[in-house]
């Protein structure tokens, strides 16, 4: 691994440059992270009660860093959750890529949108967000936006016929991804400028939990 890839993404840790991230003036629970040892690999162990949370790790704006790759299980997936619904909106394990879309390829109502989420959190909210997800219901390759912002869209990559408690590997070009989720805004993939990590259930009050592991980040 070169010194730019290493620099540009530490090893996933509850620790910084990880820094755990949750809805403006949370109330519920938070997504409990932890690292451990599973099944002879070092991985993040999500489990989410009732809650949200993500693991974010910030990254100098960057448009060279375009693959990402990781490992991932579902040992418990979230049979209620429907992410058409606000009301069921949640994943038992998602990982994400933050973009700096620039504002004048934002939609009017959806920059608002954005400008309040920055008030009200105090955080760098990023203008696009494109999740993968392992859903229990929808199928590979189903690209969706979040019912509560078209700033989030979310693809599928694992879908119910996927097994349970067994690692499955990713590699996605993130920029060819961006263009399929973001495509109606523009046609040039903006700076990378982080990664997140999370499940949430504070939709569905469930309890959900999985792992994720040797996530690179790479040209």
């Amino acid at each position: 691994m070169g010194s730019a890839v290493a620099q540009a993404l530490s090893p996933l840790s509850t620790s910084p440059p990880w820094r755990l991230i949750g809805l403006a003036r949370q109330t519920k629970p938070f997504t409990q992270f932890s690292v451990v040892e599973r099944d002879g690999r070092h991985a993040l162990r999500i489990e989410a009660d009732r809650s949200y949370g993500n693991l974010v790790h910030a990254v100098a704006p960057t448009r060279e860093l375009r693959h990402l790759a990781w490992r991932w299980q579902v040992e418990q997936p979230n049979a209620a959750a429907d992410l058409h619904q606000r009301s069921l909106e949640d994943t038992a394990v998602r990982v994400c890529t933050m973009f700096d879309q620039p504002l004048d390829q934002v939609p009017l109502l959806e920059r608002g949108w954005l400008h309040m989420a920055r008030l009200a959190s105090g955080e760098a909210v990023p203008s696009a967000m494109l999740c993968y997800v392992w859903d229990a219901h929808l199928e590979p390759g189903t690209l969706l936006p979040s019912p509560f912002t078209r700033r989030v869209r979310f693809l599928v990559l694992r879908g119910p016929e996927s097994p349970l408690r067994q690692w499955a590997d990713e590699r996605r070009d993130i920029a060819a991804d961006f263009l399929r989720a973001f495509g109606d805004g523009g046609h040039e993939v903006p700076p990378l400028i982080g990664i997140a990590v999370g499940a949430d259930a504070d939709n569905t009050g469930l309890h959900t939990l999985a792992y994720v592991s040797d996530l690179v980040l790479a040209p």
